[in-house]
């Protein structure tokens, strides 16, 4: 079955649900293993919230899709256990390797079974690697841990692979339209990513004002944001908390619809800056620039992924590393709210005036 022309020919499973950002990186496998394997059938399979940031792409075959009912239903969960299993894949790559997809691996039926070690996964799949805990390049190790899956395969696949996206004309000339209603296209225009997935991944708004003063300061850029609807308090909250200055440079009305909206807006823009997360994804795999603020709970050498002198981020370890020698992270997370306010804007002022200058603007 690892023979060269068995895997040119053979279906591939790849699992990757929950976080768009996640099923973004994870896309890298679909890539890898359709520019080796031509004829290979490739099928991924993700949550429904997350499709929008694979759309159009040319290397994925065909998406299986999870729903929430399909989550929350035994009886549901079965019958996909069942059209998986009629699909008779050869090889199931488990990126997520939490139980209920390691039940989906092993139901499959493939011969070639690969996740990552868990207890649990070790009775269900054939190889299983433990998280690399060191980059060996400048991807970083969500690249790195995600390529590593493919070793079984074939020891000759690449250590990364950089993700992308696909946007259509359809989408980038629409997004052009409305930022040129606006005139927002003849000096530096921002995407800042406001808020994070969550309120505890999000920097406090007082201090993202400071930074918005900054950019506005040093650059003259226009400023759209990253936000839903329901978040417009935020918005109003921060706009309110910038310089008179800064606010005359800020279109909060205009904002992506969709994802596949914010991402064709995002296209069009000089770098993103905010919050860490999915967004930030979403921007490296436009080649957009970006400048992204780590939550205090998170690890930045997880996800500081293909960093640069035009893409880089701060976290709250650089600059209080003694905070980390003493505690440990959940414990942080327990009181983010409070770790957030110690990373202080001054702290990284410098840092974000000369990132401005690098990305010559």
């Amino acid at each position: 079955m690892t023979s060269t022309l068995a895997l040119n020919k053979a279906k591939y499973l790849i699992i990757q649900q929950k976080m768009i950002g996640d099923v973004l990186t994870s896309s890298i496998l679909c890539e890898a293993i359709k520019q080796k394997n031509a004829s290979a059938e490739v099928h991924y399979l993700v949550n429904q919230h997350t499709i929008p940031v694979v759309e159009n792409n040319p290397f994925i075959d065909k998406l299986i899709v999870m729903t929430k009912e399909i989550e929350k239903s035994p009886a549901k969960f079965f019958k996909f256990l069942q059209q998986v299993k009629k699909e008779n894949y050869n090889v199931v790559l488990d990126v997520y390797s939490k139980p209920a997809s390691v039940l989906i691996g092993k139901y499959s039926g493939a011969s070639i079974k690969i996740g990552y070690k868990k207890w649990y996964s070790k009775l269900a799949y054939n190889y299983i690697f433990k998280y690399k805990s060191k980059p060996d390049t400048y991807a970083g190790l969500a690249i790195e841990n995600r390529m590593l899956l493919l070793q079984p395969l074939d020891k000759s696949y690449a250590v990364e692979l950089k993700p992308k996206i696909y946007l259509t004309e359809k989408e980038f000339a629409s997004a052009k339209k409305i930022l040129q209603q606006e005139n927002l296209l003849h000096k530096p225009l921002f995407m800042i990513g406001i808020l994070g997935s969550s309120e505890e991944k999000s920097y406090p708004l007082p201090y993202l004002a400071k930074l918005l003063d900054i950019i506005v300061e040093e650059t003259n850029g226009n400023l759209i944001f990253n936000y839903i609807p329901k978040q417009l308090d935020s918005v109003t909250k921060l706009i309110k908390l910038c310089s008179p200055t800064t606010q005359q440079n800020i279109y909060s009305a205009i904002y992506g619809k969709s994802l596949r909206d914010f991402m064709a807006l995002t296209s069009l823009c000089d770098a993103f800056i905010g919050n860490e997360g999915g967004a930030v994804n979403m921007a490296k795999a436009l080649n957009i620039p970006t400048f992204s603020i780590f939550a205090p709970f998170t690890k930045r050498i997880a996800w500081a992924i293909y960093e640069d002198d035009k893409n880089t981020s701060v976290h709250l370890e650089t600059y209080k590393p003694e905070i980390y020698k003493n505690t440990e992270l959940k414990e942080i997370r327990k009181d983010a709210s409070t770790y957030y306010q110690k990373l202080k804007p001054t702290f990284f002022e410098t840092e974000l005036k000369n990132y401005l200058k690098k990305i010559n603007l």
